[in-house]
């Protein structure tokens, strides 16, 4: 054997390094590379002593192995990494009856649409550490009454608009309902939750409003239309003034003698 490969030149019994076999000479190249007279198979067969790599094949991603009539059989998975956008703090844990306000008109429409039901704002800002805190236990709330309404106002976002709202303070929250309008306006903290819980619980209780939903102010409602940033169209409605004269369709019997008084006293 020893001599078979001796001839080939791959092995040489001296001990010497093995030269290129001539078949090398006569292929213009070897796996793909073209060979020179100095290149040799040692040169490029990684070498044992500094590569832990014996020829075997390298491919990314995970092998899947199946046994098929006695063979093992193996292929290639590819893998893939999808990342998803990272929710914000004032994203997360958000109830259906929970809704940002995009615009002033959204704000007033929210109103309208809401009917009866008590209509809570919060005003929060990203960088606001209490409302960040807040957060959780505002969605815990939203959870426990389904019925009421959470609008969130982002003060980075509408800073003009709750400027012509007068809110400059964090968190803030405003109550609305039906037709009595505002009800309260706070700010409150973790320390003083009580004051939300005591609002809400108030609020919540079954009335009737008689009359269209108020919703804003008619002052905040002039502001927000005299904000020059903001969209906003407001249509001041005419108020009656009282003691007008009203026309009427009828009108009433005047009685004007003695004659008629009696005949009305006697029910002629």
């Amino acid at each position: 054997m020893t001599a078979v490969l001796s001839k080939c030149g791959v092995i040489s019994p001296f001990g010497h390094r093995s030269v290129a076999p001539s078949w090398e000479k006569r292929s213009p190249s070897f796996v793909g590379f073209p060979l020179s007279s100095s290149w040799t198979i040692e040169s490029l067969m990684p070498s044992s002593r500094n590569s832990c790599f014996h020829g075997r094949r390298l491919i990314s991603g995970a092998w899947r192995g199946k046994a098929v009539k006695g063979k093992f059989s193996s292929s290639p998975v590819q893998m893939s990494l999808c990342f998803g956008k990272a929710l914000k703090w004032w994203e997360k844990k958000l109830q259906p009856n929970m809704k940002e306000i995009e615009s002033a008109q959204d704000l007033v429409d929210s109103f309208l649409n809401a009917g009866d039901k008590l209509v809570i704002v919060d005003f929060f800002s990203p960088g606001c550490g209490g409302c960040k805190a807040l957060h959780a236990k505002i969605c815990q709330f939203a959870d426990l009454s389904p019925d009421v309404l959470f609008l969130q106002v982002n003060y980075e976002k509408h800073k003009s608009m709750c400027y012509s709202l007068n809110v400059h303070v964090l968190p803030f929250f405003r109550f609305y309902r039906g037709a009595h309008g505002r009800l309260c306006s706070f700010s409150c903290t973790n320390a003083t939750i009580k004051k939300f819980k005591d609002a809400l619980a108030k609020h919540t209780t079954e009335r009737c409003s008689l009359g269209p939903t108020k919703g804003l102010e008619e002052s905040e409602l002039m502001a927000l239309a005299a904000n020059k940033d903001l969209s906003f169209n407001f249509i001041r409605k005419p108020v009656p003034v009282l003691g007008a004269i009203l026309p009427v369709s009828s009108t009433p019997r005047v009685i004007q003698d003695s004659e008629d008084k009696a005949l009305v006293a006697a029910g002629g």
